[in-house]
């Protein structure tokens, strides 16, 4: 099947989530199982969220140098590298039994977690212009997915067989999808006749160029050091009194993230009315709110669940509204683009578990959560000055400078 030939079909919308999902869930299956991680290798909680910070600096590191290639190699071909890559580094963690070489694996498995930041701008690339914001809604449906359920399901499967199972049936489920990406997707043409050095320049040069891009990076930054900050030291929190859950039932948290597809989906809906600046600032509103709420309800669980619903559901409409913008500056270039707005993100997200790790180490709960507030605090600032243009999705292939 060739590109010509290619219809982005409901069913090639699914089966593009569903890739996402799995190879993102990589970024995250740690995440509720750090209080055991940190047992099993007899470190600390600050020590031990390290371990989440190097998964996201890898990722920074292949958005940054691997997801451009998407837009000089031919993508399917490079999505089935990058998936078989994963598959065998999720292996090789499950087998490691020192801190150090499973620190350096965890790296790794971030740089190769990028597949998804190149399956989206293929998807963005086949969809019509007036469906585009809600293609990239659907396919960012699966993002979300594996985010929600990679730690519903390490938890439980850590509480089962033990938190090592949790990669090596993560290992199985990337070789499945390297097969399936293999027999549906188009083979493209190469693009552009760049060097390597070439493309990441002119990747760099977008940052100067276009100052929508700049702002959503901004906005990218601060909202995923916030959800990371969270998610970093959440396990902790729920492992020691008054809670004292277990594996199973701190994986089970994730599940308030489905408040974050739904949001994405209306979201999407509301970027192809122009919209973007309500949505925006709705998103930042909602989760400086969740912060408010995890401070005053830190030992109820209820309230933990609601902040999480607000959190999820802020952060993924912030996203649609970051990424519907960025999709539509150059659409030869999107790979380039999603790279320098999606490595901005995570940065941010390093920074932000990096911070949320030391400061629960010294101060509990309440150091996340007033860490929270300042970076939310940093979002919701700048919506009230800062608005994306008016009837900005007629205005494709104008200089947005």
């Amino acid at each position: 099947m060739t590109a010509k030939e290619f219809e982005l079909s409901n069913k090639l919308i699914f089966l593009m989530a569903l890739a996402i999902g799995v190879i993102v869930a990589d970024l995250y299956y740690l995440q509720p199982l750090l209080h055991q991680v940190s047992h099993d290798f007899s470190i600390s909680s600050s020590k031990a969220s390290l371990l989440i910070t190097l998964v996201q600096v890898g990722y920074a590191l292949g958005l940054a140098f691997v997801v451009p290639l998407g837009d000089i190699i031919p993508r399917r071909r490079l999505l089935v590298s990058i998936y078989v890559m994963a598959a065998s580094l999720m292996a090789g963690a499950a087998m490691i039994h020192s801190f150090n070489l499973f620190a350096i694996m965890s790296l790794f498995i971030g740089l190769t977690s990028v597949g998804g930041q190149v399956i989206v701008p293929f998807a963005a690339d086949f969809a019509k212009e007036a469906e585009r914001s809600r293609v990239i809604a659907k396919v960012m449906s699966g993002l979300l997915l594996g985010i929600l359920f990679s730690r519903t399901f390490s938890g439980l499967m850590a509480q089962a067989l033990g938190w090592r199972s949790v990669y090596w049936i993560a290992a199985g489920l990337l070789l499945v999808i390297a097969v399936v990406l293999r027999f549906v997707l188009p083979e493209e043409v190469n693009r552009d006749h760049l060097q390597y050095h070439e493309l990441l320049y002119d990747a760099l040069s977008f940052i100067r160029t276009h100052h929508h891009l700049r702002r959503r990076a901004y906005f990218g930054f601060f909202m995923f050091a916030t959800f990371s900050a969270v998610w970093t030291v959440l396990s902790f929190h729920l492992a020691i009194a008054p809670f004292n859950y277990s594996n199973a039932t701190i994986g089970l948290f994730g599940l308030f993230g489905v408040a974050g597809v739904l949001a994405a989906n209306l979201t999407g809906t509301q970027a192809d009315k122009d919209r973007l600046n309500l949505t925006t600032r709705v998103s930042g509103l909602l989760m400086l709110a969740s912060f408010a709420i995890f401070w005053f309800g830190r030992s109820q669980f209820i309230f933990l669940g609601i902040a999480l619903i607000l959190l999820d559901a802020g952060m993924q409409g912030m996203q649609i509204s970051n990424q519907s913008i960025i999709y539509s500056l150059a659409p030869q270039k999107r790979s380039r683009i999603n790279s320098i707005y999606m490595v901005s993100c995570f940065l941010g997200a390093s920074a932000g578990s990096f911070l949320a790790g030391h400061l629960y180490q010294n101060y509990a709960w309440a150091g996340a959560c007033v860490l929270g507030i300042f970076l939310t605090t940093a979002i919701v600032i700048p919506t009230i000055f800062w608005k994306a243009p008016k009837r900005f999705l007629s205005q494709v292939g104008e200089p947005l400078v």
